[in-house]
């Protein structure tokens, strides 16, 4: 049954864009957690949907345009709104957060403009929306890989960075790290991964393949990266459930990727309030035995 998945080339494109996805997204999730910008995922996001519903219409109104991918557009607004968002972060020193509803309002209020002037929704834009078994081309695998390689070299290479400015920025900046272009470049790994995941996850969905496997691993893990490795693991099981579901259910796979994510959070929860009240009663059976 699983064997007859793999029979059709867009399917195996698919999982494959969606193992690596289930690698990156969850990767920077983690220090977008830390960071407490969970919220930037969901404004980028809205700002891709304003480059895909841009692209349509083009393709609609140019003819010559017609072949033109809807996912470099996706990528080119997700870069661009996430350089205003630092820019905007640095104007508003003591209200950072502010630079995320103002690029989250005007990415959404390009992409309703745009959709509507591409008269409405259709099937490309709802694949992008909520993701699509068959959506992933060959040029866009070979073009998200290539994204996936930069995203996991530079948190390689900039990882002490990275977490010295997510853990104690007043440190980090005492040390001579250049902070302000490792944001950036962080805002940059941030807005590409949620552009490559769009096709696989859904654009309205992106932000929850960041945050939810982060969320069910900090409460059982004991340090940042085995927060990483566990949030990793978590993701890839949301994103290979969510992706053979979808397709033997005819299911949106970003939906299903994302109730899976939640039922993963769930079992975590639960889990470590069981241990705390085995450990609860083991602690009161001691003193017992002890008086």
């Amino acid at each position: 049954m699983i064997a007859n998945l793999f029979e059709y080339d867009f399917i195996r494109n698919t999982f494959i864009v969606g193992i690596v996805i289930g690698i990156v997204a969850p990767l920077l999730g983690s220090f977008i957690v830390v960071r407490r910008l969970s919220l930037m995922a969901d404004a980028l996001s809205h700002v891709s949907l304003a480059g895909i519903a841009v692209s349509l219409y083009l393709s609609k109104m140019y003819l010559p345009l017609v072949a033109l991918n809807p996912l470099y557009l996706g990528f080119g607004f997700a870069v661009g709104g996430s350089l205003l968002m630092e820019k905007l972060r640095n104007v508003y020193k003591q209200f950072q957060e502010l630079a995320i509803p103002i690029i989250m309002s005007a990415g959404m209020g390009f992409s309703v403009i745009f959709i509507s002037l591409a008269n409405g929704f259709n099937t490309d834009l709802f694949s992008y929306l909520f993701g699509s078994v068959s959506a992933v081309s060959t040029s866009d695998m070979w073009t998200i890989l290539a994204t996936a390689f930069v995203v996991l070299v530079t948190v390689f290479f900039l990882y002490k960075e990275l977490f010295l400015l997510s853990f104690d920025e007043e440190y980090a900046n005492a040390s001579g790290i250049p902070a302000k272009v490792v944001d950036v470049i962080f805002m940059l790994l941030v807005a590409l991964v949620i552009a490559s995941s769009m096709r696989i996850v859904g654009i309205l969905l992106v932000s929850s393949l960041m945050t939810l496997p982060v969320a069910a691993a900090i409460r059982i893990a004991k340090g940042f990266k085995q927060t990483i490795a566990y949030a990793i693991l978590f993701g890839e099981i949301s994103v290979i459930g969510g992706l053979v579901s979808a397709f033997y259910l005819d299911l949106a796979p970003g939906g299903s990727i994302v109730i899976i994510s939640v039922l993963i959070l769930v079992i975590t929860i639960s889990v470590q309030k069981v241990k705390q009240k085995l450990a609860i009663a083991e602690r009161s059976d001691s003193n017992v035995s002890n008086s």
